[in-house]
Order: C-alpha cells, then structure tokens, then sequence
C-alpha cells in the first residue's frame, strides 16, 4: 500500500473514534496497537498521551508532536422534559454543531445517539427560532430514547458529566479532498502515522532519535505542556489555519511563523522554509493571532526546547473542516526532510 494510500486509510479509522479532550481511551487505544504492529516503542505518560520512540543515528533527541483528542461537549444538566443541557470542550462555534449527530458516553460504558439542536429548534413553532443567540445555554442534545422526563433519562445510566462527542462525517472525495470534523488535528496524526511506515519500510532515517508525543489535552490548552526531558527541539505538526490575509490553503503545508504564544523559533522556522524550497514542497508561510498549538503548551510549560509548528492547510478550522490529500503529502515531505536534515 502506497504511503498516502495507508495515511488516508488511517485518518478514516481514527477520526470515527470518539476522542473528545478527556475522553481519548479508544482513540489512544487504537493508535497504540498500530505503532506496536509497525514495530516501535510505544508507551503512555501519566497523562495518558502517547509517546513513540525512534532511534535515530545520533543519540540527540527532536520530538514531534501531533494532538489526539478533538472538540466536543460534556453533559451539564438534564431538563425536567429529558433533554441534556451541555457544555462545550474546546473553542468552537455553537452554530457548527447546530444539528451535528452525537453520541453520549456514560461512565459505565453505555453509548446513547441523539442530535444538537437549539432549544427552539423549528420555525414552524417558535418565532425566535431564526433569531435565537447560538451559545451553550441555549443548546441541548435530543436522544433517540423513548424518554419524556429527567428520570427515565437518569435510569439510562445518563448523568451530569458524561461525554459528548460529535459524529464526524467522514468523506474522501474522488477529487482529493477529506471533508470531516476533527481533521484539526487527526490528520496529523496519520500524517505521522506515515511518517513510521516510511521509516519501518527504510525509505526514510532519521538522523537524530525522534520522540514522537500523541497528546491528548491540546483542544484545552495544556497538552504538550510536559515532555521528556532529553527533546531539545520540538517540531508540532496541527493544522494550517486558512482564510482572510493567509497565503495558505488546503494543498499546502503552512509553517507558522507566529501563533498566540509569540514567535517560534526562528533558526527552526528558517530551516523548515529552506527545506520545503530544496525539496520542491508546496509551502506557506503564515501568522495565525488566534491559535495555539502543542508546541504553545510545550513552551508555556517551561520546557527547555527550540520550537515550530506545521500542518497541512485547513478549511473552516473548528467547523465542517476539509483538506487535501496534497497538503497531507506535502506536510509528510516536510517532516521526512526535517527528521533526516543534518545540522
């Protein structure tokens, strides 16, 4: 199987997985028994993010990092007419998950489908139902369970702080999109995916010892806080936002100069540019003001490293997203040509 081939196949595969920040088990499970069929080092750290060791031919140590767990929303209360009021996990729009299908996690291992939806949900009924802000208190979660009152959904096993996650969407189009939720960041994820199938077929060698953190706590802000103490740099791998004044788009591996943590380091960044330019890699060079990233939370945290970020451009980020298979490509080049860069 070709390497794209297998990178997109992945991304299908976990991108169905439920994985909101805080409920990432199945997701990290998967992943997991995946790095362990393809050979390498994997183990978990007291956070339960995922740590991949590869051995390079030099003993430093470069980390790459990519974010497993996505948005979603969390029960908050349940109405006295059985619906579940909510509350959101991660930045997001109320209006992109207006009529999204979901599914609630309770803590005993049952799983209940339903749809979001405005508590005036039809114009046919309510006259504000055009009108009425879209934000979390006004928002709630139909089941699709014969239940009328807050107690016949309590004897489902539902109760305040079960988990909510967002159905994605899934699509491949023949043209070489993928439109889902949740590419922000599972694309990367299968990205790095191909990353290790390159390297376990020998096509790639990293020159230094890679530590590769799967995170699952980015979407609320801390989840590369904590890394191994021998990375001395860490390059993470998100998404590309688009839109507005930004050169990139969603064929395109973006490198961001600056995010909402201030400027990444600059040798780093200088670097990633050279070599997108020597391999011929489709690139963008781009600032993103509203936007955090693993590499943000790894620099807040105090950790010792130089920093930078990448990722393939994508579409209406936190929304109904979509990139390309291209701007995963040239996002896969851009990492195999930094893991093998002789400095």
């Amino acid at each position: 199987m070709r390497t794209m081939e297998y990178v997109i196949k992945q991304l299908e595969e976990i991108v169905n997985l439920p994985s909101p920040t805080g409920y990432t088990k199945r997701a990290t499970k998967y992943i997991i028994e995946e790095v362990n069929r393809l050979g390498f080092l994997v183990e978990q750290n007291q956070k339960g993010g995922i740590v991949i060791t590869v051995k390079g031919n030099e003993d430093e140590v470069i980390g790459l990092a990519a974010h497993l767990d996505t948005l979603g929303a969390m029960v908050r209360s349940i109405s006295k007419d059985g619906m579940l009021n909510i509350v959101p996990i991660g930045g997001f729009m109320m209006e992109s998950i207006e009529g999204a299908y979901c599914t609630v996690h309770t803590r005993d291992g049952k799983d209940y489908t339903g749809t979001i939806l405005t508590k005036h949900p039809s114009v046919h009924t309510y006259d504000d139902a055009r009108t009425m802000e879209r934000k979390a208190k006004n928002m709630e979660v139909r089941l699709d369970e014969l239940v009328t009152n807050s107690k016949e959904v309590e004897e489902l096993g539902i109760c305040a702080g079960d988990f909510i996650s967002f159905s994605p969407n899934f699509v491949y189009t023949k043209s070489g999109f993928i439109k889902s939720r949740h590419l922000d960041d599972k694309a990367s994820v299968a990205v790095l995916l191909g990353l290790l199938k390159e390297i376990k077929e020998g096509t790639v060698c990293p020159t230094k010892t890679l530590k590769i953190l799967i995170s699952n706590y980015e979407e609320v802000g801390h989840g590369a806080s904590y890394l191994p103490e021998d990375i001395t740099e860490l390059l993470a791998i998100d998404m590309g936002a688009l839109g507005d004044d930004l050169t990139g788009d969603e064929t395109k591996v973006s490198i961001c100069a600056l995010d909402s943590s201030g400027p990444y380091d600059y040798d780093m960044t200088s670097n990633l540019i050279l070599l997108a330019k020597q391999n011929n890699i489709d690139y963008a060079v781009d600032i993103f003001p509203h936007y955090g990233s693993d590499a943000s939370a790894a620099l807040r945290g105090g950790n010792n490293i130089k920093a930078a970020l990448i990722g393939q451009g994508v579409h209406a980020s936190h929304g109904m997203e979509r990139t390309h298979e291209k701007g995963m490509e040239n996002t896969l080049k851009l990492i195999c040509a930094y893991v093998q860069d002789i400095k």
